[in-house]
């Protein structure tokens, strides 16, 4: 029978102002309880079943499947509704920790802003974030949200263009609920106490992690690590997809920078990525795409470790015979190569990871999967955390268990190629160099360096070969330059030079005479003329032997550095006239007649210091006089006493092989003013500072008046001269802090071969680093006087 008229009118309205109160109301009244199923979701603990060890309030997470329709299960509301009392807020309640009035943002808010923040009773007690309607003894629950280790917060932040109120967010398994409040230190408050609740929590469990601790503990018995792989899918190879992490990772939490979703999320869609490999054309690219996200992310380390463990396993357990046959399974066991190669996992994941490889290589001994095997668990053992992940060379030398060829550069050696791999170091790579060259008997220290023209980086012992290779080549993929300009590795001196005792027929004498040579093109140093032009007589003997007018003569600039680019004078004012001579500017004295005189100035200055610096680069005739004279007078001497009395004029130059790094100069005293930007340079004999662009040091100290040299943090190094003492920061600190050593054990008139370098290191006292800034201009400062020459 339908009902009359008037009866349907009065259930629509009252429906209806039931929604705008619900909406717009003041929340002290109860209602009937039909709210929307989208603005109220809740989260209950439900309690496990007891036994394995575990209590009955311990909240388990579950890999979720497929559910039914939603038609045949109770809806969320009425699911949540059934479990929570129907009781109002406990005044006495010792659990409460903290409760008062608070705005909550309705459920997409930020997507619906004309949906203003509804008025809400919350308390906060020791295992959920409560709801009520008001804070009467009677008031109706709204909501809950049960509170574990894995809920995050963020906050409080202000957002002026939404609501202009203080919000703090409590992110849980299924929703997040975003308090806000018009008071800074309210919001302050309850985010401080959200914090605290959380954290005295109990770390949860997956049920893979327990399973990971059933297979340690049945370690022993095969045959029981094979029941428990065949009862819990979640351990095998699957084809369909995985809905939740295998470890727990925080609700909510986001990941830094741009195109990252949050971190559970981010596990999900690692897997869908291994998957695609299984038919990818080129897995290169996308393997690097996931050992990115993993250096990106270190909280996802560990899960993809787990996950390529389960797609290993094979669809029957550990190993599947499928597994062996297909070669799109062998992809999963490459990227687990390359992580290995990359990352070290955590303890427990770890233990699993070698059991799982020694099962594999005890049930398939002669198999390309138990060559995978060995060769992942000896990566497991050596690797270290990588700067960079690999490059895509790197990982096809890692995919086919192969080294990688690094080519360095030796002077008079020309290019060595040397094996490497994942885990090698420039101190290893420098040492198998120098025994190859047969210089280990030498008193001569060599190390490896980044070269590019006329630039150079030192590479500490303990970098990793393949980290440079990596970012030497993403260096010259930006670079417009064509390739031979781009950087690379080059063996060279590090160190004081000793000349003396060198062996005609090693390999020692004509590379430190190939080194010397090119340091001095580069202009380090830049000896006086006669020292200039001594060398490159020296250097003509060595390689053209005897002077024959009939040969053709080499050309100068080859044996002689570049001369410097003259600097223009700045321009002088030229004087007005005086005030008598004003009568006569049309005839004598004219603007235009000023600008001719000072560009002829100009030019004429501009010429003399062109014509000086040409004598003094070789490109005038009387210093090719000079050094074709200094060639005829050299016949008759052998090439090697010829290299020999070359490195000896060049081991007498102060500056021979010094290091120049930037540095930031920090003041010592209160108020001493902004950094200075210097540059350090480390000779054979002294270090020096200058100013950016001179080439004259502002003050040189010899090493046997440092007192002491001590690191004091990261990036900052303190040298106390007497009793000056002088702050200095850097991103090269080690750098400089290896090569000072270097210079300190040299035995020298001030400082005794016996005594020790006063070089130590010292806990981080230091403000944080400012090397960032070292580009920014620069204030004086006042400890630069304090180094007395």
């Amino acid at each position: 029978m339908p009902l009359p008229g008037g009866l349907w009118w009065l259930l629509c309205c009252r429906r209806g102002f039931t929604l705008l109160h619900r909406d717009y109301g003041d929340g002290e009244l109860s209602g009937d309880g039909d709210e929307d199923e989208d603005e109220e979701t809740f989260e209950l603990r439900t309690p496990s079943p007891a036994g394995g060890g575990r209590g009955p309030l311990d909240v388990t997470l579950t890999q979720p499947v497929r559910s039914g329709p939603v038609s045949d299960r109770l809806q969320s509301w009425e699911e949540t509704r059934s479990l929570i009392p129907e009781k109002g807020p406990s005044e006495d309640d010792p659990d409460v920790v903290v409760k008062g009035w608070l705005y909550r943002e309705p459920r997409g808010g930020g997507a619906r802003p004309w949906l203003p923040p509804r008025r809400a009773w919350f308390v906060l007690t020791r295992d959920s974030l409560d709801q009520f309607s008001s804070s009467g003894k009677g008031a109706r629950r709204l909501g809950s949200l049960v509170l574990t280790s894995l809920c995050s917060v963020t906050g409080p932040e202000r957002r002026p263009k939404e609501t202009g109120l203080w919000s703090v967010t409590v992110s849980g398994r299924k929703h997040s609920v975003r308090l806000c409040s018009p008071r800074q230190a309210e919001a302050e408050r309850w985010g401080v106490a959200l914090r605290e609740v959380i954290a005295s929590k109990a770390p949860l469990e997956t049920p893979t992690q327990l399973l990971l601790r059933d297979i340690q503990e049945s370690y022993g018995d095969p045959e029981a690590v094979a029941l428990i792989y065949r009862r819990n899918p979640i351990l095998r190879h699957t084809s369909g997809a995985l809905y939740a992490p295998l470890l727990p990772l925080p609700y909510g939490v986001s990941a830094p920078g741009p195109g990252y979703a949050p971190l559970r999320e981010e596990a999900v869609r690692l897997f869908l990525a291994l998957q695609a490999l299984e038919g990818a054309r080129r897995p290169g690219p996308l393997m690097q795409g996931v050992l990115q996200t993993c250096r990106d992310l270190p909280a996802l380390r560990d899960e993809l470790f787990l996950q390529l463990a389960k797609q290993t396993s094979g669809p029957a357990g550990p190993p599947g015979p499928p597994a062996t046959q297909d070669p799109a399974a062998l992809r999963y066991w490459q990227l687990l190569t390359c992580m290995s190669c990359t990352f070290r996992p955590g303890g427990p994941v770890r233990g699993h990871l070698l059991g799982h490889l020694e099962r594999t290589e005890q049930a398939l001994p002669d198999s390309e999967l138990a060559a995978y095997a060995r060769f992942i668990r000896k990566a497991l053992g050596r690797t270290r955390g990588r700067e960079l992940v690999p490059s895509l060379a790197e990982i096809s030398a890692l995919s086919r268990r192969q080294e990688l060829l690094c080519t360095v550069n030796c002077p008079g050696a020309g290019a060595c190629p040397v094996a490497i791999d994942s885990h090698t170091t420039a101190g290893e790579v420098a040492r198998e160099l120098v025994g190859r060259l047969g210089l280990t008997r030498s008193r001569n220290a060599f190390a490896l360096y980044e070269q590019r023209g006329s630039q150079e980086r030192a590479l500490a012992g303990g970098t990793l070969v393949a980290d440079v290779l990596t970012s030497l080549a993403a260096e010259e993929a930006g670079l417009e330059d064509p390739p031979e300009s781009g950087w690379r590795l080059c063996l060279r001196l590090h160190g004081p030079l000793h000349p003396e005792g060198l062996s005609p027929d090693g390999h020692e004498l004509p590379f430190l005479f190939e080194q010397a040579q090119a340091l001095l093109l580069r202009g380090r140093p830049s000896p006086p003329d006669d020292t200039l032009r001594a060398q490159a007589a020296l250097r003509l003997r060595s390689l053209h032997r005897d002077f024959s007018p009939r040969a053709p003569l080499p050309r100068l600039d080859r044996f002689l550095p570049t001369p410097a680019p003259p600097r223009e004078a700045p321009l002088r004012p030229v004087p007005r006239p005086p005030r008598s001579a004003a009568l006569l500017a049309g005839a004598i004295w004219s603007p235009a007649l000023a600008k001719r005189r000072a560009e002829r100035a100009r030019r004429g200055g501009a010429g003399r210091t062109a014509g000086s610096v040409a004598r003094e680069g070789g490109g005038g005739a009387g210093t090719a006089a000079a050094v074709l004279g200094g060639w005829k007078r050299l016949r008759g001497m052998g090439r090697a006493e010829a290299m020999a009395a070359y490195l000896a004029l060049a081991a007498q130059c102060p500056g021979f092989g010094a290091a120049r790094y930037d540095v930031l100069e920090l003041s010592t005293e209160p108020g001493g003013g902004a950094p200075q930007k210097l540059c350090l340079g480390l000779g054979a004999k002294a270090m020096s500072l200058s100013r950016p662009g001179e080439t004259q040091p502002v003050h040189s100290v010899s090493y046997g008046r440092v007192a002491a040299c001590q690191l004091m943090g990261p990036h900052t190094l303190a040298l106390r001269v007497g009793e000056s003492q002088l702050l200095l920061q850097s991103p090269q600190v080690e750098e400089i802090m290896q090569l000072v050593n270097a210079y300190l054990a040299n035995p020298s008139p001030e400082r005794p071969s016996s005594s020790p370098p006063p070089c130590q290191d010292l806990p981080d006292t230091s403000p944080p680093s400012q090397h960032p800034g070292l580009d920014e201009p620069q204030g004086q400062s006042g400890c630069l006087g304090q180094l007395q020459d």
